[in-house]
């Protein structure tokens, strides 16, 4: 009896001590890059609002008439995995943390600009804390619009503890063990690490504090660690998924390569001309401008009914096109095949953008039904690609996103649907739309237009 209780004493003694040394190396490998004294280290630039070390903690004061404020590393980073505690106290002190963060010091007439990946720190009602936003660059690449689960992660007003992890061409983050945005991307693959205080118009809220304590970083023997939900990727790459994406069903529609998976509307096989698969493109020739009447439309071989359908896109001055859904081809129609339609459309330029109802002919509108609503800073004109989402649940809810953000919603079948398609062009036929699975169209209106990046998971 006695030897079996030293035993078991021995046995407790050697994992306590594995499980203290595991913790000795787990901790020796971050690199508290924040010293808890001073700034030694960081710097402060492209705005004036001050910094200062008070209690362990570093406190970023708002100032009007500034521009956005960046405190960066004098050191730069490639591949780590980065923790930090944020808190902001007032709802006009926006804040964020620079990854990667790149630094011109000529721009703004030598005052310097601050550009790169931003993880977001969001206290206003929109909520997209630990979204991904390119300062002064491209604008928002994860807008939490994509993971509206993870608006609740962050806590106003309280210590929220962001995890950032930028590993070759992935960065992840979390938000108080919340999984909130994923992306992969190329354009930096180094720079400085940066917190920032935003700038603010109102004196009023002159010296509201944003605050930041527990900087850490580790740069060796990393490990990414993989998101357990089904998180939205946002996947700036070309044809391509993540793994995570096709652990959660994602399929390509489009391999990047040929026509596979496509063929034309009302035939066997692809159009032989018009359309072209190049460098992992599909596009669709410029011609008259006419609704399917060149080269003709393209759908796939498969049906769909609830899905998760997104795609890039690239237009060029004026065109029109767009991606239909629920297409079922037994219309007989002598135009375009029918079916709902998100729609593609230099608005400021083709005259079908003041044509339909208020509005409802826009770009990423549903085309002659529902506006989409939406702001300019989130739309990429002519010779940019724009991102494009369609989500149809199994209870037959819709929802359009244009570059992440959800520009309109509505419910198949509903009364209100049945009302707007009574209104439009779409009233001829029977049922319209509510069919109970289709073929995704890519419409060719004769005008030039791109694609790539067509993914789409089937929703259960």
């Amino acid at each position: 009896m006695k030897k079996s209780i030293i035993l078991m004493m021995v046995g407790c003694i050697c994992i306590l001590s594995c499980q203290t040394s595991n913790l000795e190396n787990t901790s020796s490998e971050w690199d508290n890059i924040f010293n808890g004294e001073n700034l030694d280290g960081w710097k402060a630039v492209a705005g004036a609002a001050p910094f200062e070390v008070k209690d362990s903690e570093i406190i970023g004061y708002a100032k009007a008439n500034t521009p956005n404020t960046f405190l960066i590393t004098e050191k730069e980073y490639t591949d780590f995995i980065l923790e930090l505690d944020l808190k902001i106290e007032d709802l006009s002190s926006n804040s964020g943390v620079m990854v990667r963060g790149q630094f011109d010091p000529a721009k703004k007439d030598g005052q310097g600009l601050v550009f790169g990946y931003q993880i977001e720190a969001d206290p206003t009602a929109r909520a997209w804390s630990g979204g991904l936003y390119d300062e002064a660059r491209r604008g928002w690449l994860y807008p939490l619009d994509l993971n509206p689960k993870a608006k609740e992660a962050f806590k106003m007003g309280e210590w929220n503890t962001y995890r950032i992890e930028a590993i070759g061409k992935e960065i992840k983050t979390w938000i108080n063990g919340q999984e909130v945005s994923y992306v992969v991307d190329d354009m930096d693959s180094r720079g400085f690490i940066g917190l920032q205080v935003h700038s603010i118009g109102n004196q009023e809220n002159e010296g509201n504090k944003t605050y930041f304590r527990n900087v850490r970083v580790q740069t060796e023997n990393l490990t990414p660690t993989p998101f357990q939900g089904d998180v939205f990727v946002v996947n700036t790459g070309l044809n391509e998924l993540t793994d995570l994406e096709k652990e959660n069903g994602w399929k390509l529609l489009f391999n990047g390569e040929n026509s596979d998976g496509w063929k034309g509307a009302n035939k066997e096989t692809f159009p032989e001309k018009g359309w072209h698969v190049k460098e992992g493109i599909l596009m669709v020739e410029a011609a008259d401008g006419g609704e399917s009447s060149n080269f003709g439309d393209i759908v796939t071989v498969e049906k769909y009914s609830a899905f998760d359908l997104a795609f890039d896109f690239k237009m060029t001055e004026g065109a029109n096109s767009g991606v239909k859904y629920f297409v079922t081809l037994s219309e007989g129609n002598k135009g375009s095949a029918i079916g709902l339609e998100y729609q593609i459309l230099d608005d400021e330029r083709h005259p079908d953008a003041k044509m339909g109802r208020e509005g409802n002919r826009t770009l990423a509108s549903l085309y002659d039904l529902i506006k989409a609503e939406k702001q300019g800073r989130f739309v990429k004109g002519p010779g940019e690609w724009n991102k494009g989402r369609v989500v149809v649940s199994p209870d037959n809810k819709v929802a359009h996103y244009l570059n992440g953000v959800k520009v309109l919603e509505f419910e198949r079948g509903s009364q209100d649907y049945r009302d707007l398609v009574a209104q439009s062009k779409y009233k001829i036929w029977e049922n319209f739309g509510e069919a109970s699975e289709g073929h995704i169209l890519l419409q060719d209106h004769g005008n030039e237009v791109h694609f790539k990046n067509i993914k789409i998971k089937e929703l259960n």
